[in-house]
């Protein structure tokens, strides 16, 4: 677009071309008029589908990514809309690392060895451990599958790392 015609649109409304999807805009508007209808904040997946928009998912993703919104977003959805940003209970906890699942199966394993003496755990044994706790916080516990997690690492011993087939040694794994 030339910039002359561009200074124009600019001068008539200074946000004529926002710096967000169309499909956000979309989404907000077509929620704007669901409330100027006299209908609810959608605020669950499903809730209201309009114009083959799910204005709830839509909600709740701009509640959940409030902060990765722009502050020009913020203010419209919080003014225009009534939206306000998701409290830290209702986010989804954080993803474990995959160092993370590793340290809580090597816990279990290790649990289960000092108990039964062996590691020949059924396919199906869940093991129950509790992580946590070690800094004053809250202790969670959690089942894993344990019997088809040490079938598994038998069976990827050539890919596992050298350290990793060290741990799992001294705990008593027997490779075949």
């Amino acid at each position: 677009m030339p910039a002359g015609r561009r200074e124009q649109l600019e001068e008539i409304d200074a946000s004529w071309c926002p710096a967000w999807p169309v499909s956000w805009q979309r989404c907000f508007h077509l929620v704007r008029l669901h409330l100027e209808e006299g209908g609810t904040l959608p605020t669950k997946a499903g809730q209201v589908v309009r114009q083959g928009e799910d204005l709830g998912r839509w909600v709740q993703s701009v509640r959940l990514g409030w902060e990765k919104l722009t502050t020009a977003q913020q203010w419209m959805c919080d003014h225009v809309l009534g939206i306000q940003p998701a409290e830290e209970d209702e986010k989804p906890k954080p993803r474990r690392t995959q160092a993370e699942k590793w340290a809580a199966h090597l816990t279990a394993v290790r649990q289960y060895y000092e108990r039964e003496g062996h590691l020949k755990v059924p396919r199906k044994h869940v093991e129950t451990i509790t992580l946590g706790g070690d800094d004053g916080g809250s202790q969670e516990q959690r089942e894993l599958r344990l019997g088809a997690w040490v079938n598994n690492q038998r069976s990827r011993a050539a890919t596992l790392t050298p350290e990793r087939v060290e741990q799992l040694s001294k705990v008593g794994m027997r490779w075949t």
